[in-house]
């Protein structure tokens, strides 16, 4: 019989419509003004923080929401903006600087929707709000850092072919290497130049000063500062993620810029912190041989620097760095076999090399682990640009047991050290500092402002369609604005239903192009029924028919359509991309509203019956 569908085909299009439906419900309740708490510099986020902070805000006056403990960070949700501050300040002022307090924004679904998978759309920076910094790396400190690793590998190159050297060291010709004889500087020459061609040897002997001159190819510092550009990526990113900001925007700009982004954040101070957090960590020896008290007053040794200990005290180290956290592949807190906490600590093939060659004349002596972080000073260089603070201190020393491979334990911590530590160490270390040369901030009443402007361009545009196709097409125009209504509410909902998707302002553009798409597929199917009629077909063939012919043309228009949004995916980046991926949906739910859904609705209105006329 024609125009009928089996009841399991009728019952599996409105099952789809209803998950649709479901996935997009989170998105009626809104959000709820936030305050973020997130642990830094040796502290933990536990029971203790949440039962603290609400202790606070009852003695304040501020009533709280709710309050979630989640993935080592808490959220506390508060009744509007004024509180919101309020709040921030209160909780600040109590917990002190070993904590981050931040401004958010939290999504304000129903705990029940939530325990089913249900969450709002992920709002980008334009119509969520937050901070957009440009970040610029230092690329002279990338390259002053390769070139003291150049130096060490040297001394231990010379040392390991017995070549006997004087010294090496950077001067502004290069790396000096330093000989007493031209015997020496002969072999350390075609010795150092076999090992690799990423440095350019000459030979600067003047009279019976015997040196070597080494620089490094144009070739190998692009790759020194691609590297350093990519490295610093990668870390930013891990450390945002793993401090709890919701889809971030992470990615390069030109040959040493970084962009920033983080929705939701409202405080731009705040997040400087959170950036200022990507630190980089460096394994060195402990020089145990110089007295403290005359350490204390900077008296040390040529090849050795005095550190503050964040514990209190001060430690005397070498100068020479033996590993730095580039390294590092992983780290996660554990316990030794008395209970006590530790470290484990995982290398890259290279680093456990390393490691091994200089651990195992060390064994018995105390290794430091020196974590650095560049802060904002709040002052401008000559230049323009930010100028930062370098701040250096001991978090841990430890006692080298037995010679030290790819995977070793740091302890002498507590268990809240720890779990910093692996978290520092697991996002990786930055390569070379990174300066931020510009910022902006985004507030949520302009991204309230661009959702309020986008979901009027798109009531228009639906009223002006729904009006259009009630009027030309009658009762068959009723069904495509009941396709259409479902098409938009099952893009809401596989935009809220995938995980990395995100709605910017363009992306609301692409919504309100594919309203006009959907429309599209019903015109050609209901002309083609029309021309059907007046050929003169009974008005089952006419319905069969104009279904059947429609179909490749719909096809064939949205598919093209479809690769070209996929190659906009593909190559673009931002706005292209949250327009790309909307209209990416929108296709698909369209053909399936279009073709399949009103196709359900004419079946059961229509189909197998004697009708004589249509109304269309």
């Amino acid at each position: 019989m024609l125009n009928k569908y089996p009841m399991w085909k009728n019952i599996m299009v409105l099952l789809v419509i209803t998950i649709g439906a479901f996935y997009a419900i989170p998105n009626l309740f809104g959000e709820d003004h936030a305050v973020q708490v997130v642990a830094t510099r040796g502290a933990e986020v536990t029971t203790s923080t949440l039962t603290s902070v609400n202790g606070i805000l009852e003695s304040k006056g501020i009533a709280v929401k709710r309050a979630e403990l989640e993935d080592g960070q808490l959220i506390v949700r508060v009744q509007d903006a004024e509180q919101q501050l309020l709040a921030r300040e209160a909780i600040a002022e109590s917990l002190g600087d070993k904590y981050t307090v931040a401004l958010n924004l939290a999504p304000a679904t129903p705990e029940w929707l939530e325990a089913m998978g249900g969450s709002p759309m992920k709002l980008g920076l334009d119509l969520r709000g937050g901070v957009h910094f440009l970040m610029e790396v230092d690329m002279g400190e990338a390259i002053r850092k390769m070139e003291e690793a150049k130096i060490a590998d040297f001394r231990s190159q010379l040392r390991e072919e017995k070549i006997r050297y004087a010294g090496v060291r950077k001067t502004a010709k290069g790396l000096e290497i330093k000989f007493r004889d031209a015997d020496n500087l002969a072999k350390a020459e075609r010795y150092l130049k076999s090992l690799s061609n990423e440095m350019v040897f000459t030979d600067g002997s003047v009279g019976e000063n015997y040196a070597l001159y080494a620089s490094m190819s144009e070739d190998y510092l692009r790759q020194i500062k691609e590297e350093a550009l990519q490295q610093n990526i990668t870390t930013i990113r891990n450390r945002v993620n793993e401090l709890g900001v919701a889809e971030p925007v992470v990615q390069r700009q030109g040959s040493q810029r970084i962009i920033v982004q983080l929705p939701g954040v409202q405080d731009t101070a705040r997040a400087k912190e959170i950036l200022g957090a990507t630190a980089s960590i460096e394994f060195r020896m402990v020089d145990d041989k110089v007295d403290q008290a005359a350490a204390a007053n900077g008296r040390v040794p040529a090849s050795s620097e005095v550190f503050p200990r964040r514990s209190g005290g001060i430690a005397v180290l070498k100068k020479e760095v033996m590993l730095t956290g580039d390294h590092i592949t992983g780290a996660q807190p554990s316990f030794d076999e008395y209970s006590r906490p530790q470290v484990s600590i995982n290398l890259d093939a290279k680093g456990g090399n390393i490691f091994s060659n200089v651990t195992k004349d060390n064994i018995g002596n105390p290794m430091a682990t020196l974590f650095i972080e560049y802060k904002d000073s709040g002052q401008r260089n000559p230049d323009g640009t930010v100028k930062m603070t370098k701040i250096e201190e001991v978090i841990s020393v430890a006692t080298i047991q037995a010679r030290l491979g790819r995977n070793f334990v740091i302890n002498g911590l507590d268990h809240a050290e720890a779990q910093s530590l692996a978290l520092l160490l697991r996002a990786g270390a930055l390569i070379a500092p990174v300066t931020i040369v510009e910022e902006r901030t985004i507030g949520p009443s302009l991204g309230k402002e661009n959702i309020e402007n986008g979901k009027l361009a798109m009531i228009w545009g639906m009223i002006v369609v729904l009006i259009f196709m009630l009027i030309y097409y009658r009762a068959f125009g009723v069904i495509a604005n009941l396709a259409l209504t479902a098409n938009l509410v099952m893009v809401v909902g596989v935009m809220s239903m995938i995980p990395g998707a995100v709605l910017t302002l363009p992306g609301i553009a692409g919504m309100v192009l594919t309203v006009g798409m959907a429309v599209d597929g019903n015109v050609l199917i209901f002309e083609r029924i029309r021309e059907e009629l007046l050929a003169g077909r009974s008005v089952q063939q006419a319905i069969h028919e104009g279904y059947a012919n429609a179909f490749s043309t719909i096809a064939d228009a949205n598919i093209t359509t479809f690769m070209t949004a996929l190659i906009l995916f593909a190559v673009g980046t931002g706005a292209v991309k949250g327009f790309a991926v909307t209209l990416m949906i929108g296709i698909a739910t369209s053909m399936f509203t279009s073709i399949v859904g009103t196709r359900v609705i004419v079946n059961l209105m229509w189909g197998g019956k004697r009708v004589k006329k249509l109304s269309i």
